[in-house]
């Protein structure tokens, strides 16, 4: 899954682990009670595995726009430097994203 998906499915899945958490406890049904908790314990491990996703791919973009705009420096090509440092920002606000 990609990690959007990952963080918009797992916290559906808290949510709807929450509710059925709280309706289990309401009703004194301890199987619900502990289903939702589990699928509320899922959603939190899927909304993780969606941010570890974009932080590497922040991490990627970062160190590949570091490359590219060190690459248009030693060539002296300004848009290259540029697009790089571009990339690299982008990069970096995209790992700052998924924490």
């Amino acid at each position: 899954m990609s990690e959007t998906t990952d963080k918009v499915k797992g916290t559906a899945n808290q949510v709807a682990g929450n509710v059925k958490k709280n309706v289990g406890d309401a009703i004194d049904n301890q199987q619900m009670e502990a289903e939702g908790k589990a699928q509320e314990l899922q959603g939190k491990a899927q909304v993780e595995t969606g941010k570890a996703q974009g932080q590497a791919k922040g991490a990627w973009d970062e160190t590949a726009g570091k490359v590219k705009k060190n690459v248009g420096d030693l060539v002296d090509d300004e848009k290259m430097e540029a697009e790089g440092t571009a990339q690299e920002l982008g990069g970096k606000a995209h790992k700052e994203a998924n924490r």
